[in-house]
């Protein structure tokens, strides 16, 4: 299960890092910095969070999308990691601070109350009104309420 959302993660990272190439032009110096971050959060990190919502996220997994965020903001800036400038450099450069990881958490939050609104299967899992439970045997049973 984890393996599987490790692989969903390093694809959407990998379909939005070509997205950012695609839309280099968009990217230009010329353009304010301002513009430059609303794009690269519009363009780029919806591509990459799409369904976030669901995902579980180790540290590994946490270390790679705040890895991405850095790496945007790095080619935003014109940055090669052969140059030898810190994070903290890169974040003061384009007045941003790491968001990637509160965006997930604020998207989660989304979630879960639009399914606990919501009158449905899922609702009375995540509030663990269903009652059951397995016996020695393995076969489900059934208890009444």
């Amino acid at each position: 299960m984890t393996e599987d959302v490790l692989v969903k993660i390093k694809c959407r990272i990998a379909t939005a890092k070509a997205a950012f190439n695609k839309k280099r032009t968009l990217f230009t110096s010329t353009l304010d910095l301002e513009l430059r971050k609303k794009l690269v959060k519009c363009y780029v990190w919806s591509i990459a969070l799409y369904g976030a919502e669901t995902w579980t996220l180790r540290a590994v997994d946490q270390k790679n999308l705040e890895s991405f965020e850095m790496w945007c903001w790095r080619r935003m800036e014109k940055i090669s990691w052969t140059d030898h400038v810190r994070n903290e450099d890169v974040l003061l450069r384009v007045k941003e601070q790491r968001n990637i990881l509160h965006e997930i958490r604020k998207r989660k939050t989304i979630w879960i109350g639009h399914i606990l609104r919501r009158n449905c299967l899922l609702q009375r899992v995540t509030e663990g009104k269903i009652q059951g439970g397995i016996d020695v045997t393995g076969r489900q049973e059934r208890r009444r309420r």
